[in-house]
């Protein structure tokens, strides 16, 4: 059996992913009440910016229309439907002390999410994760956002430089973890991410196996459908 390696963030957070999305429609107030009733400590969804500039959550960014499907970027507020709840409605539905990944799925929605998360107060954006695939942006953002979280969500393969320097460029530019999927992260490589002092998030861990190895391996938070497995993992590995 192996060992437990240490994680940077003790205990892990456990992000229920899209809600409790094994048990109720994906990132709906419904979903994220249920994860927390069900164990998780944290929240992931997915933000887009309808287009009177309200924040809202929803996975594919696209909602019905007359002909076609519209994108959430051309739809107002007031036309969207009603299972879809802003940024402000989510933070409001649950405990202040949870914190929230929030993967950032349009360029132009890092304003207006900053504003929600900190109009919200009880020093939400520091416990807020922000997290986008293109790395350029995220660092270009960094100055403005100094009081929430940044984390690169990425591929192994995609990395141009290998994991070590990689790792050193995310410490340079103060992006704070590093999420990959399951079967990128091994106990080595969380253990080169932690020396930078980078935190190292696995994400697409559904079943038991697969949320113990990332436990053990040191990972500082796991995403997971299945919030009662997650929660059964978490509370048998890290107590």
């Amino acid at each position: 059996m192996q060992q437990r390696l240490p994680s940077l963030l003790d205990p892990p957070i456990a992000f229920a992913h899209r809600g409790a999305r094994a048990h109720a429609r994906e990132n709906t107030l419904e979903a994220f009440d249920l994860a927390i009733k069900l164990g998780a400590t944290g929240i992931e969804s997915d933000v887009w910016v309808t287009a009177d500039g309200e924040p809202v959550l929803d996975h594919d960014g696209v909602v019905p229309g007359k002909v076609r499907k519209r994108k959430i970027i051309d739809v107002g507020s007031a036309e969207l439907p009603s299972h879809i709840p802003s940024l402000s409605e989510a933070l409001d539905s649950v405990p202040e002390s949870v914190p929230w990944s929030l993967d950032v799925c349009d360029p132009d929605a890092y304003e207006p999410v900053a504003a929600a998360v900190r109009a919200a107060g009880h020093d939400r954006p520091s416990r807020t994760w922000l997290c986008d695939h293109d790395l350029d942006r995220l660092i270009e953002r960094r100055g403005g956002l100094s009081d929430f979280k940044l984390v690169h969500s990425t591929r192994l393969s995609k990395l141009p430089t290998g994991p070590e320097q990689h790792a050193h460029q995310l410490q340079r530019a103060g992006i704070d973890a590093m999420n990959m999927h399951r079967t990128d992260w091994n106990g080595g490589l969380v253990v080169l991410f932690h020396r930078f002092g980078r935190l190292a998030f696995g994400w697409d861990q559904q079943h038991d196996h697969e949320i113990e190895a990332g436990i053990r391996m040191g990972l500082d938070a796991v995403y997971s459908d299945h919030v009662d497995t997650l929660t059964d993992v978490m509370c048998r590995e890290v107590g």
